[in-house]
């Protein structure tokens, strides 16, 4: 195990590896649309964008659970786990704003058009 001041940097490698998974997925999968293919099923917004919202409330409710655990003691979470855990929920709802702000900026601008 590496450590750097009692952190472990395996498990922040591990997730920099998750990371890049998931970037290169996301662009694998937007390549297709972009390279303007269209794609065999159409795609339910409002589904998509519940899913999304679900994953990021469960993601805020694992980093509170984990945080409860710590603070009750729990010998098997360290600091570093719940650290993280906050930060991923963190960015996660950070990004939902950010959708959403633009959200309510393109149905403004849809609202403004003139007709």
């Amino acid at each position: 195990m590496n450590t750097i001041g009692g952190i472990d940097t395996s498990k922040i490698q591990a997730m920099v590896q998750q990371l890049k998974a998931v970037a290169a997925q996301t662009q694998a999968t937007a390549a297709p649309a972009v390279a303007g293919e269209e794609s065999a099923a159409p795609v339910d917004f409002g589904a998509v964008l519940k899913a999304s919202l679900d994953k990021v409330n469960d993601t805020q409710q694992a980093a509170d659970a984990l945080s409860d655990r710590f603070m009750k003691g729990d010998d098997s979470v360290n600091l570093s786990e719940v650290m993280i855990a906050g930060q991923k929920a963190n960015i996660a709802l950070q990004a939902t704003i950010q959708v959403r702000t633009k959200l309510v900026a393109a149905y403004n601008d849809i609202m403004n058009m003139q007709v």
